[in-house]
């Protein structure tokens, strides 16, 4: 499997993918939403270099992500994080193959940013350009430091995404199901608000849920008309309507509980389905992605399935959220690519 891409100026073909007989070093740069990356990735699964500039303690002060706020802080910061990649991996511009960047979905301003200063760095070099699509690279973001390899059934929670996508080949993945309302990480973020919880909302939740009981309240499980799809909007108002019932008469609020009933309703959700998919497509390999796949209890539930002879992968810490290692290994292995320098930014799917 290859494909052949073309050097800006002096229209020289160079060819990429896992066929190639050639070692493949792509430059690789991330910035859809509040993280400012660059990597260098060998052959799609050997991360040479990893650099995010995180913008957390900015946004923390809004209680969430701010776009303007955001693209301002990528503009600061897009320079140094190149700069830092290619000491961190001791490498010259020259000696790269390929320059990818993320061109959607994620906030306008913020793609433009990362977009642009990859094509001025492929134009600069004389290097090919690979436009990325962020939510295969989290998917992707399995093949860093592994040797995963498809078919597999794929969950994605994310901030803004939730999907069961059917991995039949590097190439070739199909979205079986999807939220048709909030995403994963969205309603965490509104449930860790109506809690009181500080951003980033979902990952404090996540600590608080041990320490109360999952199954304190009943909280309802959606019932949609796709066999795979999701609904979170009914859980969202449940968890409101319940906190608004239990602070009636003036009582403080039993956070730990409402935190671990909430967490279990969800998570045992996205883990019936997804393993529903495993069972129906006889995929015995499943992998998580996403920043929400780095939520604790999604990671012991799907784990558990060991025991029932499925094997399981989730990427490193690290490469659950947004990072630009993934968008690096998503251009090596062709994964939904343009190779157009004229390609444009996208918001949403």
């Amino acid at each position: 499997m290859l494909k052949e891409f073309k050097t800006p100026i002096s229209g020289k073909s160079v060819f990429i993918g896992p066929d190639s007989k050639e070692d493949i070093y792509i430059l690789a740069l991330e910035s859809s939403c509040d993280e400012t990356a660059c990597a260098i990735v060998k052959n799609g699964r050997e991360v040479i270099s990893n650099v995010v500039a995180s913008q957390i303690k900015t946004h923390r002060m809004f209680g969430g992500v701010v776009p303007e706020v955001a693209a301002r802080e990528h503009l600061d910061a897009v320079n140094m994080v190149i700069e830092s990649a290619l000491e961190q991996s001791h490498m010259k511009p020259e000696e790269l193959t390929a320059v990818a960047a993320t061109v959607g979905p994620g906030l306008v301003g913020s793609l433009l940013v990362g977009l642009n200063a990859a094509k001025a760095f492929a134009v600069t070099h004389d290097k090919p350009f690979i436009g990325v699509n962020h939510l295969n690279a989290h998917v992707c973001a399995n093949y860093l430091n592994s040797d995963i390899e498809p078919p597999m059934m794929a969950l994605l929670v994310s901030g803004g995404h939730t999907q069961i996508i059917k991995v039949d080949s590097y190439l070739n993945q199909e979205i079986l199901g999807e939220t048709i309302d909030d995403a994963t990480g969205e309603v965490y973020d509104k449930v860790a608000r109506l809690l009181g919880l500080d951003y980033p909302g979902g990952l404090n939740l996540d600590r608080m849920a041990p320490s109360g009981n999952p199954k304190a309240y009943i909280l309802p499980k959606a019932k949609v008309s796709g066999e795979f799809d999701f609904s979170f909007s009914g859980l969202k108002t449940a968890v409101l309507n319940l906190t608004k019932k239990l602070t009636a008469n003036g009582e403080a609020l039993p956070k730990e509980d409402v935190a671990a009933s909430f967490q279990e309703c969800i998570t045992s959700t996205l883990f019936e389905k997804t393993l529903k998919a495993a069972e129906k497509y006889g995929i015995k390999l499943i992998v998580l992605g996403g920043g929400v796949a780095a939520n604790s209890e999604i990671r012991k539930k799907f784990y558990s399935l060991v025991d029932k002879g499925y094997k399981i992968h989730a990427p490193e810490m690290k490469y659950c959220t947004d990072n630009a290692s993934m968008i690096a290994s998503a251009a090596y292995f062709l994964t939904n690519t343009t190779d157009s320098l004229e390609i444009e930014v996208f918001s949403r799917c």
